[in-house]
């Protein structure tokens, strides 16, 4: 079995008798020493003593007068959104449960960041038992941002953080050098068949490229993630296919996968004209019908709703797994019983 994303600290978590992750002190610890969490050396006594406070007991209540002893205001406002966003964990019974009570109301609480990391450690426990390098790879992009470039018109997708890592090593070569280099993506290796057992021991380098157009298997495994997305977090059986075109008499409900996608697809829904290049961002289209068409509002039944992902004027794409949560056209459980 393919072990990878062992950062997402996964396996300091229990679950529960239905396969859901169950919120331990060990991984609230492992969150609380986070280079992002811990305090820096000219952090003031107060905010030392509430960190060690909290890596000794990461459940113990914080006073509102320890968040104000804190000398520094970033620090505060820092340690407030941590906290707020640590009670909404303890307080639900799962972590799949605290992910479906952002994306239900407080998601505009909560720093991008948290939502990635709490996004990645669902994921790997959605994932568990995959060894398809081709559904792995994918499946970042629910929770890190990529970079779409075109190479030997290939549209291919590489890791946003790796990519600018790589530039700034870029910049800082001679002049003479930067004439000449070639684009950071070429640099980097794709993902095929013969590279994909090598992802196991490499997915916490986050790069391996993707070849999103032309590599068939990606497109694939990206739906294959979204299946299983969607039947863990909302229980329901959905099959997820990539087309090439949609069918306008089948245009009933579409969810974007990202804000663009989505106002792109508004955009269509409303007949308007689109906006120079808009068509040409849009990178992805899934067709996504459900199992048990009775589970769907009954305008749509076993037609299709369709996905759109896109990228960013500057090629970038933000995928946005929480709108599979909330734009699908379910019925209520009071509709279906």
């Amino acid at each position: 079995m393919m072990e990878f994303w062992v950062s997402s600290g996964h396996q300091l978590l229990d679950r529960d008798e239905d396969g859901r992750l169950v919120l331990t002190d060990d991984y609230l610890k492992a969150h609380f020493a986070r280079p992002e969490l811990m305090p820096p050396p000219e952090a003031c006594p107060a905010e030392q003593r509430l960190h060690a406070a909290l890596m000794a007991d990461p459940r113990r209540t914080v006073e509102p007068a320890e968040i104000a002893a804190l000398e520094d205001a970033d620090a505060r406002e820092n340690w407030q959104v941590m906290l707020a966003f640590r009670d909404r964990l303890t307080a639900a019974p799962t972590l799949e449960g605290a992910y479906l009570g952002l994306v239900r109301g407080h998601m505009h609480e909560t720093p991008p960041l948290f939502v990635n990391q709490l996004t990645q450690v669902i994921l790997r426990n959605v994932l568990d038992g995959c060894d398809d390098a081709h559904v792995l790879r994918a499946a970042e992009l629910f929770f890190r941002p990529q970079r779409a470039s075109v190479e030997a018109g290939a549209l291919l997708l590489a890791d946003a953080e790796i990519v600018e890592l790589q530039e700034d090593r870029g910049r800082s070569a001679p002049p003479l050098l930067q004439m000449f280099a070639e684009p950071v993506v070429t640099e980097l290796d794709v993902l095929t068949d013969e590279n994909a057992a090598s992802y196991g021991h490499r997915s916490e380098s986050f790069d391996l490229v993707l070849s999103f157009s032309g590599g068939v298997a990606s497109r694939r495994g990206l739906a294959r993630a979204i299946e299983l997305w969607v039947a863990h977090l909302l229980g329901v059986a959905v099959t997820v296919t990539p087309e090439a075109r949609a069918d306008e008499e089948d245009w009933a409900w579409f969810v974007g996968l990202d804000a663009d996608a989505t106002r792109i697809g508004n955009a269509l829904w409303r007949g308007q004209e689109l906006d120079d290049g808009d068509a040409e961002r849009i990178i992805g289209l899934f067709a996504l019908r459900f199992t048990h068409p009775e589970e769907a509002l009954p305008a749509i039944g076993a037609r299709p709703v369709w996905l759109l992902l896109a990228m960013t004027r500057t090629g970038e794409v933000r995928m946005k797994p929480q709108n599979l949560i909330a734009g699908l056209p379910l019925r209520t459980r009071e509709e279906t019983s």
